[in-house]
């Protein structure tokens, strides 16, 4: 049985400012169960999981979002997670480190989801921008942060080869969501409590694009620093 990422849109196409959204979390979820990705003008940070799609908008609010609510990029899958271990006590930079020593592969997606308690969590969301959109990196300062302590929830990451820096952000990609809703965004740094882990090895990566949309398909990349701009952003 295959195991597919699908993704719709590329983080390269979000360097430029395309950040118009150019396919439904309806469509999207005819994909997959699980995944991240962000709204229309990065409006605010996606999380899906067992199938119901939450924003953490630039106020840090959560709320579930309409099947007609947009994105310009995500990544979902149908979840069939294997456990991995239990951590404990571990930074943000350990806890990474320690899975790709059990999991050993550098070279393919995969999917990472830890449930547990967190010392720490700290987190971002984009304020939504309107047309005409500028760049991911100026649109990315546009950001708040957030931080808690002693928090429960899930950790949802998927790592992509460094080959596909570009496609999508080498190495973890993290969202999280807070058990009771309190909080979640893009992660930027965690201390883990404890936390059970899990992790899908995809042997699939099905990459969809938006053309449909004129900018897209207009759009001369080889003027873009495509990939200093994405770890910038990140």
């Amino acid at each position: 049985m295959k195991q597919v990422l699908f993704q719709h849109g590329t983080l390269a196409l979000l360097v430029p400012g395309l950040l118009a959204g150019t396919m439904s979390i309806g469509e999207l979820l005819q994909h997959g169960d699980t995944g991240i990705g962000t709204g229309a003008g990065l409006d605010g940070e996606l999380i899906i999981l067992e199938g119901n799609a939450y924003q953490i908008n630039g106020q840090g609010q959560v709320r579930q979002v309409p099947a007609d609510f947009t994105v310009p990029f995500a990544d979902v899958h149908q979840a069939a997670y294997q456990d991995v271990t239990t951590l404990a006590q571990l930074s943000q930079t350990q806890t990474y480190q320690r899975l790709e020593q059990l999991i050993k592969a550098p070279n393919t997606f995969y999917s990472l989801k830890i449930n547990g308690s967190f010392q720490m969590m700290h987190t971002r969301a984009a304020v939504k921008s309107t047309p005409p959109y500028k760049t991911l990196v100026a649109t990315a300062q546009q950001q708040q942060e957030f931080t808690a302590h002693n928090i429960t929830g899930t950790l949802l990451s998927y790592y992509s080869p460094q080959l596909f820096h570009g496609a999508a952000v080498a190495g973890f990609h993290s969202h999280f969501l807070a058990a009771d809703h309190s909080m979640g965004g893009h992660v930027l740094d965690f201390v883990l409590t404890k936390g059970q882990v899990q992790v899908q090895i995809f042997d699939t990566f099905e990459q969809h694009l938006p053309i449909a949309d004129h900018d897209f398909m207009q759009h001369d990349f080889s003027h873009d620093n495509i990939g200093t701009d994405i770890t910038t952003a990140e």
